[in-house]
């Protein structure tokens, strides 16, 4: 396993030379919560995308944002079965360009007939287009495996999940 001293200096020397954001970039211990409990799809959000807040990535505009815009556009924030990506503009709030993620302690249905129930709440804040596009990518790969989810249900602490990310993006 890489230092975190080691890893954080090559992140900065990543990002000064203009290359893409990686999954760990923007995602850390502090941004994790695991077997959150909820009583329905939009606590579930507000309750993954506090992490989100409380580390000074978002505003509490932005939370409210990610709550109206699921509420207008529908269960579209439910990307793939169990997992969902809740997001807003990047104007409604977006400090800092991060992914929460928690796990739900009960799945909880967000009105998507073919992916639901959720139990795996990824909370984006994107500043612009594209800055994130390299670490969506990587997540998407990771959605893909059996294997995370399986650290993802089992998981007793955050720094076992940013391992499994850090091991599968070199």
């Amino acid at each position: 396993m890489i230092s975190d001293s080691i890893y954080n200096e090559q992140r900065i020397q990543r990002f000064k030379g203009g290359e893409d954001l990686v999954l760990s970039d923007i995602i850390n211990e502090n941004l994790i919560r695991l077997k959150v409990p909820a009583n329905d799809w939009e606590d579930a959000v507000r309750k993954s995308a506090s992490a989100l807040l409380e580390n000074g990535k978002i505003t509490a505009s932005y939370i409210d944002a990610m709550v109206n815009t699921a509420k207008e556009a529908g269960p579209y924030i439910v990307i793939t079965k169990h997992v969902a990506l809740p997001h807003a503009r990047p104007e409604a709030g977006a400090k800092e360009i991060a992914i929460g993620i928690a796990t739900l302690e009960h799945p909880v249905e967000f009105g998507n007939a073919d992916n639901d129930p959720v139990k795996y709440v990824f909370s984006l804040s994107a500043v612009d287009q594209k800055t994130h596009i390299q670490a969506m990518a990587q997540l998407a790969v990771l959605l893909d495996k059996e294997e995370f989810y399986d650290v993802l249900d089992k998981a007793e602490s955050a720094e076992e999940i940013i391992d499994y990310i850090r091991a599968n993006e070199r």
